[in-house]
């Protein structure tokens, strides 16, 4: 049953208050409006602004208003004196919801009881749900869903269709870019879709699949005015990332997972990962580097801004955050550094009243009963800070372990960097220069070896000469790796990963 029949059965069924949480006040309306016509009643409308009238009245029109049903409170004597089938729209009515208006909340109790053995009923349409305690029983709340693939669908056709006429815009979408633009709607109010695509249009005169950048800045508004999540634009791929060719093919074969004709195929959306191991191997880079493979927007969650004084706060805004999430799905939900997020969740009960536990486990619920196609990328650098509840199957799908990169990988860590500094021609254009690099960086991360080349770098620019392999190695020999600083907490780290996560690197024995 989808929403519009699940409204239209309530009302048939004399429910006599229905509120329906949606920011799209339009789109509710012409539904409602649609089931009354198909029911024979009127429908009428209100705001605090207007008052009541009959639905679809011009803003300007003053010809069916009556200012004085701008009271809440008169309003609803007017309902109360309508004889004939009706249905009546409130909008944005829940700040007179609050605890100080007794008045209201009372009327509206009262109504209750009377439209039970009447063909009339009132619709609350807000954005937020408040609700007082002595309306619980009364009221049934229903949440409006954003527009799903067919409503984007019909949209898009219908935009094809206008500008179709216009010689001086063309459109080119075969299936496939119809789709990624669909797709990346997804989570978009019906509004915000059609104003995005108009922008495209305007923006560069043309309309294709290709145009999937734009939509995410769209997506990108919404994630700056919750304040609880960051958007993150990034430029990097796959190209960039040396070794972990186990990971990178998981994460490739899961490209199309988002897409309708993976739902027809019967594939459940991927759940997400966690990539434990150690620091500056690639963790946080592969996060912002499947954003890109996959043209989904990329989110970062910070924990630590999740936390607030009051009591309460914080779950709160866990809960904020998540919802943010779901609302532009499908989307990455990238947690940076989990293992310090959660540290102490454990002993939360003696450090902080709990707190950090209830934050951790409204997250861990959410890990396994979310349906909204959000992928979740979390790292770690620490095991040991992890409640086993996170590592189960069921919250995420796989767990990676990161390690130190072998021979060949710090090789091609090294290619990928210099290239990006124009430096792969002359003396570093040969293999065995990229095998000599490799042996003197032993036990290196990536990141050190990036550094490793840039403390190169300014030697050759201090010195007024061009980078030479013994620029870099000499850099090499003066880093002490973290490898070898905390070798015994590799060492643990190791060896709980063995038989316990998949290797990024090494394909396991079949």
């Amino acid at each position: 049953m989808n929403i519009g029949q699940e409204i239209e059965t309530l009302i048939r069924a004399r429910y006599p208050i229905l509120y329906i949480v949606s920011s799209e006040e339009t789109r509710v309306q012409e539904t409602i409006v649609a089931i009354a016509e198909k029911r024979q009643k009127k429908v009428f409308e209100w705001s605090c602004s207007t008052g009541i009238a009959p639905a679809g009245a011009s803003i300007q029109s003053q010809k069916h208003r009556n200012a004085a049903t701008r009271d809440p409170v008169a309003a609803l004597d007017q309902v109360i004196e309508q004889v004939e089938p009706a249905v009546f729209v409130f909008k944005d009515f829940h700040p007179f919801l609050g605890r100080t208006n007794h008045t209201v909340i009372r009327k509206l109790k009262e109504i209750a009881l009377h439209l039970k053995n009447s063909f009339k009923t009132v619709i609350l349409i807000s954005p937020v749900m408040e609700l007082p305690t002595e309306l619980e029983k009364e009221v049934t709340v229903l949440n409006f869903p954003l527009p799903d693939r067919e409503t984007l669908s019909g949209l898009l056709d219908r935009i094809t269709s206008e500008i179709g006429q216009l010689k001086q815009v063309s459109v080119d979408l075969d299936d496939a870019g119809r789709e990624r633009l669909i797709q990346a709607a997804l989570g978009l109010t019906l509004n915000e879709a059609e104003n995005v695509f108009a922008k495209i249009i305007v923006k560069d005169q043309r309309l294709n699949g290709e145009d999937v950048n734009e939509v995410f800045a769209e997506k990108q508004q919404i994630i700056r005015k919750s304040g609880l999540l960051e958007y993150y634009s990034t430029g990097e791929t796959f190209s960039n990332v040396g070794g972990l060719t186990v990971l990178k093919d998981w994460l490739r074969k899961r490209s199309k997972a988002f897409t309708e004709e993976a739902r027809e195929f019967g594939l459940p959306a991927p759940r997400g990962i966690l990539l434990l191991g150690v620091q500056g191997c690639g963790k946080s880079l592969c996060a912002k580097a499947v954003s890109r493979l996959w043209q989904l927007p990329l989110l970062r969650f910070d924990m630590g801004r999740m936390f607030g004084s009051y009591i309460g706060s914080s779950e709160e805004n866990v809960r904020k955050a998540i919802a943010v999430a779901e609302s532009v799905a499908p989307a990455i939900l990238w947690v940076d550094e989990i293992d310090k997020a959660m540290a102490g969740a454990l002993s939360s009960g003696g450090s902080d009243g709990g707190t950090t536990a209830r934050v951790f486990g409204t997250f861990l619920t959410w890990l396994s009963e979310k349906k909204a196609p959000v992928f979740v990328v979390a790292t770690a650098n620490d095991i040991s800070q992890l409640p086993a509840e996170l590592l189960r199957k069921g919250r995420l799908d796989e767990i990676f372990f990161v390690d130190l990169p072998s021979p060949a990988e710090r090789a091609e860590i090294f290619r990928i960097h210099l290239q990006k500094r124009g430096r792969l021609l002359g003396e570093f254009d040969s293999d065995a220069i990229f095998g000599r690099l490799a042996d003197a960086s032993l036990d290196f991360s990536g990141a050190e070896i990036e550094e490793a080349i840039n403390s190169a770098l300014y030697d050759a620019f201090y010195e007024g000469s061009d980078l030479t392999v013994d620029h870099v190695v000499g850099a090499l020999l003066q880093t002490v790796p973290l490898a070898r600083t905390m070798a015994e907490q590799i060492g643990q780290l190791r060896d709980w990963a063995d038989g316990r996560a998949r290797n990024a690197s090494v394909a396991r024995d079949s």
